[in-house]
């Protein structure tokens, strides 16, 4: 795009494109803006979401609106994506239904893709097809640099023919090599805040099975091994997680201590069957 391209500001006469409302010209304050939307965003999804509609603003004109999707594959995690706008989310998940595309190939190739022209296109036909029937005529995708934390891309969409020149793909390849580094950090705090959630559920989990074997050991007049093999049992018997099991255990506990029945809440109903809640001898 040609940096002498001005757009209309509000209410006023022309003034020259700086990036779209809100981008940085510096390219270090760039940075710190997307180092701010890693520490404001309370998931990856958000941050994506703030990332994509920057790279929008950082290559739009007023005579080329551009559009931003964004993919990032983690392990054994869902696939995160997030866009600008609806046109660009529609085109990203094309894309992904076709199973090819210039940004798949991207990813894949771990270098940039770009394509002037769409109607000229003969690698991807059907995406091809289905993005011009959109009104896009040229694709700029730019991998992630995730340094093995995922994988990325950053897909930028133009109605125009020629919609990205030399310069704008210079501008995108320094964008994106700056929210990569951005990206790399909500990663890791995105699994941080996983393990921290993971160790908490592991601690309450344990705190309740260790309430209900008491209350059993309490209620039989057993051991605690015994105890625990009546919730385990009781869990394999009814399919249900052994935490679960032990929640049924301490809310029956907790009805019968107000006055409710001591048979409702506990997972064998009190039946004669040896099951939590019910005296084994």
């Amino acid at each position: 795009m040609n940096p002498d391209q001005t757009s209309a500001g509000p209410g006023g006469p022309e003034a020259p494109f700086d990036g779209g409302p809100g981008f940085p010209d510096d390219p270090a304050e760039g940075a710190r803006r997307l180092q701010e939307f890693v520490m404001e965003s309370p998931d990856v999804g958000l941050f994506l979401t703030e990332l994509a509609t920057m790279a929008a603003s950082a290559l739009s004109t007023q005579d080329n609106p551009v559009a931003c999707g964004v993919t990032v594959l983690r392990e054994r995690k869902p696939r995160v994506a997030a866009s600008s706008d609806a046109r660009a989310q529609s085109l990203d998940e094309t894309q992904n239904g076709f199973g090819d595309g210039p940004c798949l190939t991207a990813l894949r190739q771990e270098s940039s893709v770009l394509v002037p022209e769409l109607l000229g296109e003969t690698r991807w036909p059907d995406y091809t097809r289905a993005a011009v029937q959109q009104g896009i005529r040229s694709i700029l995708a730019v991998p992630l640099e995730l340094a093995g934390e995922a994988e990325g891309v950053v897909n930028l969409y133009s109605g125009q023919p020629g919609g990205f020149l030399e310069e704008d793909v210079r501008t995108a390849a320094n964008f994106v090599a700056n929210a990569s580094r951005s990206l790399r950090l909500a990663l890791r705090m995105a699994r941080l805040r996983d393990v921290r959630d993971d160790l908490m559920a592991a601690v309450q989990s344990r705190t309740a099975i260790d309430m209900a074997v008491g209350a059993i050991m309490a209620q039989n007049h057993c051991s605690q091994a015994e105890a625990f093999q009546i919730l385990n049992r009781a869990s394999n018997t009814r399919n249900v997680k052994l935490r679960d099991i032990a929640s049924t255990v301490i809310s029956s506990i907790g009805r019968k201590s107000n006055g409710g029945s001591s048979n409702g809440g506990s997972p064998n109903g009190g039946s004669p069957n040896g099951g939590p809640g019910t005296k084994t001898r």
